[in-house]
Parts: C-alpha cells; sequence; structure tokens
C-alpha cells in the first residue's frame, strides 16, 4: 500500500492542537445540525417489525446488525421518524462502550438507535468519515478522559458537543478518510482470514481428536465414539496435578522484572503465556514459595476465574513461579504435551469441566476433578502427527494476527500523523 505524503508543513499552535493555517479549530456542535439521545425503548424476541441498535451491539467502532434485537416503543409515529438510522449519521455509546461510535452507511428505515446512544448529524461540507476517524483517534479520547477522568462511565450531550475538532477543507478531509478507510479494508480483508482458519482449525480439532488419521474401525466408549486402537484414560494415569501458589501475607509482586517471574491467570493466552505484562517475585517471597513452579515441559490449566485455560509454558519461563488459580501437569507419561494441550482445549474435555463445576457463581476446579477428566489418546505416533496438523494451523493464524496488529499500528501512526496535520495527503485539483 503506497500513500503519498507531501513533506510537513509549517504549522500554527491554538490551544492544545497544532494544525495547519487553512485547518480551522472548531467545535463539534458548531459543525453539527443535530446532537441528540437515542429512544427509550423495550428489546422483544417477537418480530415487531422494528429493530433496535444498543450500546452493546457497538464493538471496535462497527455494529453487530446481523444480532439487533426487535423493540417496542411508546413513541407516536410522526415522531418516530427522527430515531431511524440514516445514511452519514454518526451514533457515539454514551454508556456501556463509553465513546465507541459507527458510522452508519445507509438509510435503515426498520432500525431505531437506544437511550443510551447519541446521533451526531453533520452538517454540509463536513466529512462524516473524517469526523468517524477523529473519534478514533487519541484527542478524542484525550477530551472525554480529561472530563470524565481515566474510570469513565458515562458521557453527555454538553460534554460531546464541546470535542474541538481542527478540520481541514472537506476535499483534504476526504483524502484523509479515504486513506484511513483503505487501512481498514486492509484490516477486515486480515480478519476474514483469520476466521477462515479458526473455524478450519475447529473443524481439525473435532475429526482428527474424534477420529483420528486413516482408521476404518471404531468402538463406543464413555467419551463418545473414536478409533478401536486408541485407549480412553484419566489425567491421573498420564500426568500428576499439582496445584500453583498465592502469595504470602506481606508479599507483594513487582512490575520490574527479577530472577523470579509469577504466571497468573490474565498472562494465560491463545494456549501460551503472555510474556509483555508479567508481574515478578522478590528474591525473599521466591525463597518462600520456591517450590511452587513450572517448568516448559508441563501444561497449565486454570482452575479459578476463567476455568479450563490451557496451554504450553515457553522456555524462558522454565521454572517460573505459578499463581494458586492454576495447576500443573506434570510427569507426562505416554502422553505428547502438545497433544494433551489440543485435547484438553475440545469441546470433549470442556463439557466435563462444565459438569464438575455446573453454575456456581464462582467455580473453581478442584485438582482431584481434573485428575477424573476422561481422554482419548492415541499411539505417540499419531498423538504427534494431529499436534503437528493442529500447530500448523495455529502457526498460520498467529501470523495472520501479527500482520492484523501491524496494520493497526499503521492505522494508529497514520490517524495521529493526517488527523492533526503534521503530515498532509496530496489533494488532486
Amino acid at each position: 500500500m503506497k500513500i503519498s505524503l507531501n513533506k510537513k508543513e509549517k504549522v500554527k499552535s491554538i490551544v492544545e492542537y497544532p494544525f495547519p493555517k487553512e485547518w480551522k479549530l472548531l467545535k463539534l456542535e458548531s459543525i453539527s445540525k443535530q446532537i441528540y439521545y437515542g429512544i427509550t425503548a423495550k428489546a422483544k424476541r417477537n418480530d415487531t417489525g422494528l429493530k433496535m441498535l444498543r450500546t452493546t451491539d457497538i464493538n471496535n467502532y462497527k455494529a453487530d446488525w446481523a444480532n439487533l434485537p426487535f423493540c417496542e416503543v411508546s413513541e407516536k409515529s410522526n415522531n418516530l421518524n427522527r430515531y431511524f438510522l440514516r445514511k452519514d449519521d454518526l451514533i457515539v455509546a454514551r454508556a456501556g462502550t463509553v465513546g465507541v461510535s459507527v458510522l452508519i452507511n445507509q438509510d435503515l428505515s426498520d432500525t431505531v438507535f437506544g437511550s443510551y446512544l447519541i446521533k451526531v448529524k453533520l452538517k454540509e461540507g463536513i466529512s462524516p468519515k473524517f469526523v468517524y476517524y477523529f473519534f478514533q483517534s487519541n484527542n478524542y479520547w484525550k477530551h472525554l478522559h480529561c472530563a470524565q477522568g481515566s474510570t469513565m462511565k458515562n458521557i453527555n450531550l454538553p460534554l460531546l458537543k464541546s470535542l474541538i475538532l481542527p478540520l481541514p477543507p472537506l476535499p483534504e478531509q476526504n483524502k484523509i478518510a479515504e486513506v484511513l478507510l483503505t487501512v481498514d479494508q486492509y484490516i477486515e480483508e486480515v480478519d476474514k482470514s483469520i476466521s477462515k482458519a479458526e473455524r478450519l482449525k475447529k473443524g481439525l480439532m473435532q475429526d482428527l481428536l474424534t477420529k483420528g488419521i486413516g482408521h476404518k474401525e471404531y468402538k463406543e466408549t464413555e467419551i463418545g465414539k473414536i478409533p478401536s486402537k486408541w485407549r480412553v484414560v484419566r489425567i491421573s494415569d498420564i500426568a500428576d496435578v499439582k496445584g500453583g501458589k498465592r502469595l504470602p501475607k506481606s508479599h507483594s509482586l513487582v512490575d520490574y522484572k527479577t530472577s523470579y517471574p509469577y504466571i497468573r491467570i490474565i498472562d494465560f493466552r491463545d494456549m501460551y503465556v503472555k510474556i509483555k505484562n508479567l508481574k515478578y517475585l522478590l528474591p525473599e517471597t521466591q525463597e518462600v514459595i520456591k517450590q511452587y513452579t513450572i517448568s516448559s515441559n508441563d501444561v497449565y490449566i486454570s482452575i479459578a476465574g476463567s476455568l479450563g485455560l490451557v496451554g504450553l509454558i515457553p522456555i524462558e519461563l522454565n521454572g517460573a513461579n505459578l499463581t494458586e488459580n492454576a495447576a500443573k501437569l506434570c510427569n507426562l507419561k505416554g502422553v505428547d504435551k502438545k497433544y494433551l494441550v489440543y485435547i484438553l482445549n475440545s469441546s470433549l474435555v470442556v463439557k466435563q469441566i462444565y459438569s464438575f463445576t455446573g453454575k456456581a457463581q464462582q467455580p473453581k476446579l478442584a485438582l482431584f476433578r481434573i485428575k477424573k477428566i476422561k481422554i482419548p489418546l492415541p499411539t505417540i505416533p499419531e498423538q504427534n502427527k494431529i499436534a503437528e496438523v493442529l500447530s500448523t494451523v495455529d502457526e498460520r493464524i498467529q501470523l495472520l494476527k501479527d500482520k492484523r496488529n501491524k496494520l493497526k499500528r499503521v492505522k494508529k501512526g497514520l490517524m495521529n500523523e493526517l488527523l492533526t496535520g503534521r503530515k498532509r495527503v496530496k489533494v488532486e485539483v
């Protein structure tokens, strides 16, 4: 993707925004025809013919149009028209996903927006797409947080109306929006590829972990039909199950790196451990709980909070301390650790974990119950092949996620430069 930018131009500074001399510094209220709250309505399961967009339907600057609820309203029909969604309406969440917005790209004569949303209808000569992207920028979020603080729970009309935007001439607004839209389209294509790969993995897991590779004869077991040559074993048959350890009283974690990393539930990610935001122990704390470590030969499983998160320990965290909210499967016998991770992430095991914990408000997976989990067990060579196939798909998914993250960083950088005028786009006359 090639984007042509002019050299940085001389800027002047007014208030807190530096911007080019031909740009204008304006409040949102002055460039809008109307800014108002949505309609009060009740969501309904039955088909009323009228749908409603809610705050919960907006995520990552997009709306989940496929799952909008039907609704009933008490407004008279002649007042209802103002609440329908129209092309170029900018809808902002004032609670829930506070401040997140979505741009409406077509008239929706059967869909209204709810009371916890705000509609911004812009005047002629203002690009809705430009404002939509400004609503994703650092300056927009700084405005909201300066007014509401870091624990922002809602926004109101006066706050939104007072938002200050540096606005270039309309042709430049359109060009900036075009550049950012192009990046969004690349991100969307990568998202589709990720979804496709994840569906492939789900299908492969269902087949490989129940049917295996190249089998023709099957048998019924207590966990379902599996290849006749496979065995059903309990976790206690193939591993020791040991718990982690909470911090002793008067001891605490530190943010800076020491020789003693401490792995928490929040660090579990995509069947591995996210190293970026690890916490660490001081030597005196390590000395007290030094026997509660996990190695790169073990498999972790969460037992409190988000139950059943399973994965491997990277080699660089070999010997790290483990939270009391997780357990380790160690001293593995007759099982490939990667195969074990995949089977423990399968629906077959998830169902067993749910049956152990039920609907408790604060469920916890006891160690003795982990030992009782039953899994199908192929031969080691077949375990290796199954794990290899699934690992290949996982590697593809990770590459796509890395590409998406890179594109998001590109978009963020472009927004910081283009929406403030620090860099200019070439506009054809």
